[in-house]
């Protein structure tokens, strides 16, 4: 998907405040010139169109300054909101055109069903649902991945274990827990049930026998 957002240079006398009422939303851009970083303004209503379809620190957008000599790839990195309206309040784009590798939050898809829930009526437990890669500019994929149809209960994935798109590399510890496979709760509970049957029976055998 082709993302475009059109920009002006915002100049210092341009309050924010006052560009929010008028319809006008502040930006800044970073990354396009070593540690510089530039002021811009951008249409509210384009800003809201593009985030119905951008997602932070994933999508790339192409950004143009059309009264400041520039045009490129970006990431959106960060959307401020009010606190309580949930207003636009600021946007801050990243360059991407001269960086080797960037960082970008990936969403986790789970694929395939896994034997220890079709089978043995185990609970599959995501405690991750995204997770941060480094991959180049031109390569960022549109999702990752994990089949966890071969684990049973007792089972769990590790970032470390997980299969990443060429190029790609994990930007967190390896060995986070990803998913795993519980037991069922009924099986636990007959278990506990069971125990104390035992329980009770010796207790009442050495009743008996005092």
């Amino acid at each position: 998907m082709d993302l475009t957002i059109d920009c002006t240079k915002r100049a210092p006398e341009d309050k924010p405040k006052r560009l929010r009422r008028e319809g006008t939303l502040p930006a800044v851009l970073y990354g396009h010139d070593g540690s510089a970083s530039m002021a811009l303004k951008l249409s509210n209503y384009d800003a809201e169109a593009l985030l119905r379809k951008a997602t932070v620190n994933k999508s790339v957008i192409t950004v143009n300054v059309i009264d400041g000599d520039w045009s490129g790839k970006v990431i959106l990195r960060e959307v401020q909101k009010h606190p309580w309206k949930n207003k636009l309040h600021h946007l801050s784009f990243f360059s991407i055109a001269s960086q080797d590798f960037i960082e970008v939050s990936m969403p986790i898809h789970f694929v395939g069903e896994a034997i220890g829930v079709v089978n043995k009526g185990g609970t599959l437990d995501t405690v991750m649902t995204e997770v941060q890669l480094k991959c180049p500019p031109d390569a960022i994929p549109q999702s990752l991945d994990v089949d966890v149809s071969g684990l049973d209960v007792g089972d769990a994935l590790h970032i470390g274990e997980i299969e990443l798109p060429k190029g790609s590399s994990i930007a967190v510890d390896d060995k986070l827990l990803v998913v795993s496979v519980l037991a069922p709760r009924t099986a636990t509970v007959a278990d506990d049930g069971e125990a104390a049957d035992a329980s009770a029976d010796g207790e009442a055998a050495e009743a008996s026998a005092e």
